[in-house]
């Protein structure tokens, strides 16, 4: 057996033992530590993941980037890969990260990963399905996760950053259901946090009025959801009504706000 890299994989979890499975599978027997952060699971989710190696802690929700920080902070490691609980690294990814590791630490600070959206049921994503490319192999001596409750992103505050070609597969829908739950829940967070950060006037009547067929268009022709046809339609619909909810329940705020 290969020896295991000296590197920390952290996942926060809320109800997942329907999908974590799989991604702590994907990276047990290669990364020396994988942790899961749980903020109060009523499924399973942690004795799930024991049972597959991890170490479970639990942590009370405090939002996407503090929880992550937690995460950060309890890792044995300073080289970190952070995965959400429903992405699926593809096998690739051990062989590349290895080759990081070959002569001791990598020769960069931080290293983008793409994640690409699958659906259900799918093994691997369309090639032109909707992707993002954000930090996700890191070292937390040069970066951490942003404190932000709302947007959990790496920031580098030293070294160089690059970019590896293996992709992880993001199981992100559920339903429709589970879809319109979360980003129910989502954009009245953003909504409190753009008014905490005093940037709730620039959303005015004319953005209100543009913000669903704005993003009805972005999400379904600019970012890909096009590739999976009515479905893909129907999600970007979804969406972009939330956008717009998010909208909606700013100007709330400020109207209830003295």
């Amino acid at each position: 057996m290969s020896q295991k890299l000296p590197l920390s994989v952290f996942i926060i979890a809320l109800n997942e033992a329907d999908r974590i499975g799989p991604v702590i599978r994907a990276v047990m027997d290669w990364v020396e530590e994988v942790l899961v952060v749980d903020s109060g699971s009523t499924d399973g989710t942690q004795e799930l993941a024991r049972s597959l190696g991890a170490r479970v802690i639990h942590h009370d929700w405090p939002g996407y980037g503090p929880q992550k920080r937690f995460a950060e902070e309890q890792c044995r490691h300073d080289w970190l890969l952070n995965l959400d609980a429903d992405e699926v690294p593809e096998a690739a990814l051990e062989g590349t990260i290895r080759a990081l590791f070959a002569g001791g630490e990598p020769a960069l600070q931080g290293y983008r990963i793409r994640t690409v959206m699958a659906l259900p049921g799918q093994a691997r994503p369309h090639r032109f399905a909707p992707r993002h490319n954000y930090i996700r192999l890191y070292d937390r001596r040069h970066g951490r996760f942003a404190d932000s409750a709302t947007h959990d992103a790496v920031a580098m505050y030293s070294g160089r950053v690059g970019t590896l070609s293996p992709i992880i597969a993001h199981y992100s829908i559920r339903d429709h259901a589970d879809l319109i739950a979360k980003l129910n829940r989502y954009s009245s967070a953003q909504a409190a946090e753009i008014v905490a950060r005093g940037k709730g006037r620039r959303y005015g009547a004319f953005r209100a009025m543009t913000e669903f067929p704005v993003n009805l268009f972005r999400y379904f022709f600019l970012k890909g959801y096009w590739v999976f046809g009515l479905y893909g339609l129907e999600l970007a619909a979804i969406i972009a009504f939330f956008r717009f909810a998010r909208i909606a329940k700013v100007r709330e705020i400020l109207q209830r706000t003295p």
